[in-house]
Parts: C-alpha cells; structure tokens; sequence
C-alpha cells in the first residue's frame, strides 16, 4: 500500500484505466500508428518539461521556455539557411547555448535582485519574442528553404512498419534523445550533489544555505538548464516538422507546466521526479490526442488543460498542507 501513496503510481493507474477506457471507446486508439505518433509527441513536451521539473523543484517557475526555444530555433535555422552550413551537430549546440544565455538571464534577475520568478519569466519571455519579430523578422522558413541535413535528422526512425496498402510509418528516433535526456536528469536529481541542493533550496532556502549548499549555483543550474533544453527541443521540434516558424510555441507553457505538476511535482518546491513528469506528459499528450480523435475543437482542448492544470494544482497543494499539518 506503501507504493499508492508515490504520485507516480497514481498517475501511472490513471493513465493505465485511461488508456483502457479511450481504447474501449474508440479501438484505433490501440492501433501501432497511433501509439507511435502518441510516443513522438511526447518528444518535444517532455523534452520542455524536464527542464521545468528541475526549475520547479527549486521552488520557482518558468513561463519564458517557450520564448527561449523559439528564438533559438529561429536563429539558427535562420543561419544554416543563409550560410548553407550543412552539419547538425554545431546547430543543436548553438540552439542550446542560446538556450543556457537566455536562461542565465533569468537566474541573474531572480538572484541579484530577490525578484518573483512568474515576474520575471514573464518579462524575459516578452522581451525575446518581440526582439525577435521586431529585429529577425517574421516569415515562415518553409520545407522549399528548409535545410535537408535537419530534414533527414529528425526523420529518422527506429523501426519500421508497411500498411497493406503500401503506406509506411514508423517510431521516431527522438525519442531515444528524449529518454538519454531524461535518464541524464534523473541521475543528476537522484546520485549528485546538485541533485541534492536543487531539492534542498526548493524544500527549505534558508536551512539550505546554512548547512552550505551553493544556493547561488543552484538557482543558476536550474534556470541555464531549463533554458538549455529548451533551445534543445526548440531545434528538435524543428527538424520533426519541417518548418520554422518565429510565431510558434504561443501557449505552450501550459500544457508544460499542466505535465508536471500532473506528475506530482510540488508548487512549493522540494518534490517532483523524472518518472512523475514522463508519465504527466504522456497522460496530458494522451488526453490532447483523444480529444483530436473526438474531433473536439482547440478552443475546448484548451479549457481541459487549464482544468487539469486547476485541480492537479489543488490536488498537489492539499497533499503538500496535509503534510506539513
């Protein structure tokens, strides 16, 4: 009984009676296609979500990632279309040290002058999309000036299957990126010292400082990390669809920060897992995806997410004060 009270294994006997239920309703559900396109959707959220977990269990919050992974992928695909260059390994190096400066940025401001982390995202977030549409520019680079090498990248896949009719579709290699990321995380949280401060910080500042955690570098890994990999999937996301739209990821903190917090990461720092947030962006994308399937529209799928976010929000808050009571 023990095992019931870790909000992974609630989350995880959600998602499983969920599954049975969208499958009994509609039997496409179960089909490989679909399971495979659920996996790939998962990649670019969860990627996003990581980052956020980590900023989250410091106790604070990011609402700017969007902005940061759009900016980074414009930028760079921008480059590789003007020069031509031609490799991938330099573009997702440079996605993610913009990334990791954006994210600095923030961590500066929270640090130096005690200022709310909400205020503080929001402002970044503002500043760089209209930096960008206002000094970059606004138009879409489509697949005719897509560069090939992200193409080719991001449609790679690990297996392979035919339809009778001769169509072919396949499970996505990202979401081998998605899961060394996700491992490279949960080891850092669970088997470091950073790991260890991140959790401390966001349980208790003050304690953490007197007993001589670095709370200065801890905020700061927090926030370049999350900037980081949000630049990561920002490129990532990219080279999946073959566009690169400087107006994209509008609203995307929320189906972020929905994940987490659905994965039972505290809003008052201290608690939250990698295994959590995996299983809350999958269950989030789940739900979207059947809702798509439904045929329900975008303007309804938005009010599910804000209800989940709502009482995963009351959920993880009553859980937190009955502890603490």
């Amino acid at each position: 009984m023990s095992l019931l009270r870790r909000p992974e294994a609630v989350v995880a006997l959600v998602l499983a009676a969920a599954m049975v239920l969208i499958g009994a309703v509609n039997p496409a559900f179960w089909s490989l296609d679909n399971l495979f396109g659920l996996l790939k959707s998962n990649v670019v959220t969860g990627i996003m979500a990581l980052g956020v977990l980590l900023v989250m269990i410091s106790g604070g919050i990011d609402v700017s990632f969007p902005a940061f992974a759009v900016a980074a992928m414009y930028l760079v695909v921008r480059w590789m279309v003007d020069t031509g260059y031609p490799g991938v390994v330099l573009p997702f190096v440079a996605a993610t040290a913009i990334g990791l400066a954006l994210g600095a940025f923030n961590a500066f401001f929270i640090r130096t002058f005690r200022m709310i982390p909400l205020i503080v995202t929001l402002g970044t977030a503002s500043v760089v999309r209209g930096l960008l549409l206002g000094l970059v520019g606004t138009s879409v680079v489509n697949i005719n000036k897509f560069p090939p090498q992200l193409i080719a990248f991001g449609s790679q896949d690990v297996v392979g299957v035919v339809h009778a009719d001769g169509t072919r579709f396949g499970l996505s290699a990202m979401i081998l990126v998605y899961g060394a990321l996700a491992l490279l995380i949960h080891l850092v949280l669970r088997h470091t010292m950073m790991g260890r401060s991140l959790y401390a910080y966001g349980g208790a500042p003050e304690a953490a400082s007197r007993v001589g955690f670095d709370t200065r570098a801890t905020l700061f890994f927090a926030y370049c990390t999350a900037g980081a990999l949000a630049g990561f999937a920002g490129l990532l996301h990219s080279s999946m669809i073959w566009l690169a739209n400087p107006r994209d990821f509008v609203g995307f903190e929320l189906d972020v920060i929905a994940a987490v917090v659905l994965g039972g990461a505290s809003i008052f720092g201290g608690r939250g897992s990698v295994v959590g947030t995996l299983l809350g962006v999958f269950l989030l994308v789940m739900i979207k995806n059947s809702l798509i399937l439904m045929h329900v529209a975008t303007t309804w799928q938005q009010v599910v997410v804000g209800v989940i976010i709502v009482s995963s929000t009351a959920l993880t808050a009553w859980r937190d004060r009955k502890r603490l009571a």
